[in-house]
């Protein structure tokens, strides 16, 4: 029984199936009670969703000489990072890595591109690639390719790709503060293709970029209104080199209130652990009790660096079930 009986009748509500407005969940967000708002948050998660932890992984499978000019981007040409620059990945090194996520248990093996979109000749090449690990694994297949057209979306799905992954990234309001050569209203037009011709979306973004608390709410009803199910929530982690560098670290305190109005106001999606997992370690054990049903696992991109089976293990400590 909760002792805030606002937040008792808050709870309710979403159990009822109903949604949470905008300023109910600002007032959420100022309510003294953090301990009763992140068991709330896990009460959701609990009802919604059951035990079982959504695990997936990516590869990073072209790195660098990125044209946009995303200001938390590693990946950027306009940016002196000294990042990793290399062409597609090779067939046999992608299947050897779906191979060994599938034996650890992850759901989910995605290929992750940098720049805008791809070539027709790398999506061929992808396509084939997804077409190999289909026949020969078991594990869901994902990509994360930047923006698409309705036609190449399609070609993926032909090729056995059953998720499409494109961050938001932030608030609508506060996107175009962070990048100028394309817009979030792209983003949102490639996730609605990617519904359209059946294709289950991962959409979320990354938190610590200068956005408000406020702003935050903003990305998780936008991410409702596209009926987003896999909502990854990223911690920024500055590269030196970019425009972010020397921007500080979010809270403790801000970091949880985030997980948990997601929550709130997404209640039936899979809020997960993305990048910049290093970052909240030691808030691990506490997310997990504040509404985090998922998880992006392994070290094939350079800031989420976690140790697949580390992480099982502690999941299944915390309670939950792989499958």
């Amino acid at each position: 029984m909760l002792e805030n009986k606002w937040l008792e009748a808050m709870l309710q509500k979403v159990f009822n199936g109903d949604c949470i407005d905008f300023d109910e969940a600002n007032k959420l967000l100022s309510i003294e009670e953090k301990e009763e708002f992140y068991w709330a948050a896990n009460e959701i998660r609990s009802k919604f969703l059951g035990e079982k932890i959504d695990l997936c992984t990516i590869s990073n499978a072209k790195s660098g000489k990125c044209s946009e000019n995303c200001k938390w981007c590693a990946q950027s040409a306009s940016y002196n990072t000294h990042s990793e620059e290399y062409d597609l990945i090779a067939e046999e090194q992608a299947l050897s890595q779906a191979r060994k996520n599938a034996e650890y248990g992850v759901h989910k093996f995605s290929l992750v591109t940098s720049g805008k979109r791809l070539s027709q000749k790398n999506l061929e090449r992808v396509c084939n690639i997804y077409k190999k690990i289909e026949g020969e694994l078991s594990i869901g297949l994902c990509a994360s390719m930047g923006l698409m057209s309705r036609e190449d979306l399609q070609k993926l799905k032909d090729s056995g790709v059953k998720h499409y992954h494109c961050n938001l990234e932030t608030a609508p309001s506060f996107f175009p503060n962070l990048c100028t050569s394309h817009t979030i209203e792209q983003k949102i037009q490639t996730l609605k293709w990617a519904q359209e011709i059946g294709l289950k979306v991962c959409s979320g973004g990354i938190i610590g970029m200068g956005e408000s608390m406020a702003q935050r709410v903003e990305m998780a009803f936008a991410l409702r209104e596209l009926k987003v199910k896999s909502i990854p929530l990223n911690i920024l982690n500055p590269i030196q080199g970019t425009p972010l560098e020397k921007t500080p670290s979010l809270s403790d305190e801000e970091i949880m209130d985030t997980f948990a109005i997601f929550r709130f106001i997404n209640p039936q999606a899979n809020i997960r652990f993305a990048g910049g997992r290093n970052k909240i370690k030691h808030l691990q054990e506490r997310l997990l009790k504040a509404g985090v049903s998922a998880a992006l696992v392994g070290d094939l991109l350079t800031t989420v660096g976690t140790n697949v089976s580390e992480d099982v293990c502690d999941f299944q400590k915390a309670g939950f079930k792989l499958s």
